[in-house]
């Protein structure tokens, strides 16, 4: 299937505009996101975008466009305005539109409402240039009104755009009978020894000058780089590190991606821990992990945040330690959730008065992925002190896991809203406690999902040296914190039962 994807508006022309918002940049985003999803999940399809930035284009030139590329279907996507009342969706085609636009504008009306949380205001006609002009079935939408109150709000929220894409994207997929694509199954490998790393390096210098020009240059492009030395032959080598891996695989991926930003003299070192090790570290030791979760001690070191920078397990050298195989004891990350979202405020409030009453979604979206919430507000308990965020993370942040962070000058991700923090951390927990598919009620919103060992940690405690470092007791810590909470709701009920014996 062949779809022109367009984005209403865009350069000089920034379409509606209304609380702080231009149409321009949303319907870039939800464009953007509804693109990814076609072409990250379906087979046979292509797609050519009136722009994929910030550019000026007429209509004239969309519609060239468009028909010059011989389109299955064109689509172009747009914010409303009006008065500040006005709000909903709403989509059109041509007045004269052949049976099969009417056929997929159906589609799509029923698939973007169920998701989108706007008013439906109906199937409409219009004489729109995109619609009159092209030579290929077309349907233009209108996703709220940046005018109105209630709906520009939703459209500030990433989760919100993804929804709406996500949407699109079903519609598609039903109108056009788009199959999925088909995930492989790869060949296992032998597993390494154990304690090995994987070290992707990009180059290595006789000069530390020149190394340090490399890193500065590496930084600049988004990648955590420091540089560790080793001695051949007697002679001292700077080199570059931006990666360290207890999987090849993943390790082949990252050192392709450091190759592709222009870094072509890279490659990998193998490290099997040995005590004759190949290199030293200039930066602070560090296990092996995913970095999705901290890399401080939570509550007890007044730091929080995930390590790394979104591509690669570790940033650091190796301690000698390497993550252990998942245990087949312990408590497990999947189970009911026991206290109640009051239950959890309540607790949380006896150290932090002024804490967010998260608990009611910890316990419902806990709920849906089978994920123990009550366990999972622990975590971030643990992870923000009492939600004081007394570390690196900020509360504007939303992000109750620390994920992401690595530092002063890397606060890690941030989250639209409380939900969609949530959300993230409950994702990344599922990630770790099991291999299955992701139910997609929600959005996918943990950015470091895909960099996870998927089903590499079931219970809480084989998170240690996973979600923080070094962390040998970090699962521990959260059990602990949990045990807390579990006494203190305990004495509430006896008290509250002594009150009715009375």
């Amino acid at each position: 299937m062949k779809l022109y994807l367009d984005p209403g508006h865009g350069g000089s022309d920034p379409g509606a505009q209304g609380h702080g918002l231009n149409e321009k940049d949303i319907t870039l985003d939800i464009a953007l996101k509804l693109r990814d999803i076609l072409l990250n999940e379906y087979q046979n399809v292509e797609i050519r975008m009136s722009r994929t930035g910030d550019t000026t284009k007429s209509l004239r030139q969309r519609t060239q466009e468009a028909n010059a590329f011989g389109a299955d279907f064109y689509l172009s996507i747009h914010i409303n305005s009006a008065g500040s009342s006005a709000q909903g969706y709403e989509d059109y085609i041509y007045p004269g539109a052949s049976s099969e636009s009417k056929r997929v504008r159906d589609i799509i009306h029923a698939e973007v409402m169920k998701v989108n949380e706007l008013r439906d205001r109906g199937k409409k006609q219009a004489n729109f240039h995109v619609l009159r002009e092209t030579k290929m079935p077309a349907v233009l939408t209108e996703n709220g009104f940046i005018s109105n109150a209630h709906d520009a709000a939703l459209m500030k929220q990433s989760s919100w755009r993804q929804k709406v894409a996500r949407g699109h994207a079903n519609a598609l997929a039903i109108a056009f009978g788009l199959k999925r694509k088909t995930v492989t199954t790869p060949v296992p490998t032998p597993a390494p020894k154990p304690g090995t790393l994987y070290k992707v390096m990009a180059g290595s210098f006789k000069a530390r000058k020149n190394a340090d020009e490399q890193v500065t240059q590496l930084r600049a492009k988004g990648f955590d780089a420091f540089v560790v030395t080793t001695t051949i032959s007697g002679t001292t080598w700077y080199r570059v590190q931006v990666g360290a891996f207890s999987s090849r695989e993943n390790a082949d991926k990252h050192l392709t991606l450091v190759k592709k930003a222009g870094f072509t003299d890279s490659f990998i070192v193998v490290d099997d821990g040995g005590s004759s090790g190949n290199s030293k570290g200039s930066s602070p030791a560090s296990p092996p992990r995913d970095n999705g979760g901290s890399s401080g001690t939570g509550s007890n070191s007044g730091s929080t945040g995930g390590a790394g920078n979104g591509q690669n397990e570790n940033n650091g050298e190796n301690s000698g330690n390497s993550p252990q195989p998942p245990s087949t004891q312990g408590f497990p990350i999947l189970g009911p959730t026991i206290l109640s979202p009051k239950q959890m405020n309540d607790f949380v409030k006896t150290v932090n008065p002024n804490a967010p009453e998260l608990g009611n979604l910890y316990f419902t979206i806990g709920e849906y992925y089978g994920i123990r919430g009550d366990i999972a507000f622990a975590q971030a308990l643990h992870e923000t002190d009492f939600f004081r965020f007394t570390g690196i993370v900020q509360p504007s942040q939303n992000n109750y896991a620390g994920i992401g962070a690595t530092g002063p000058d890397r606060s890690g991700a941030t989250f639209e809203t409380p939900e969609e923090g949530v959300i993230a951390h409950l994702q990344h927990l599922f990630a770790y406690a099991t291999a299955t598919p992701l139910p997609n009620q929600y959005p996918l919103v943990d950015p470091r999902f895909h960099l996870v060992e998927r089903g590499s940690a079931p219970t809480w405690t084989d998170l240690n040296g996973k979600w923080a470092v070094p962390g040998t007791t970090y699962g521990q810590s959260i059990l602990d914190l949990y045990k807390r909470m579990l006494r203190f709701s305990a004495e509430n009920l006896e008290n509250l039962q002594k009150e009715i014996q009375s």
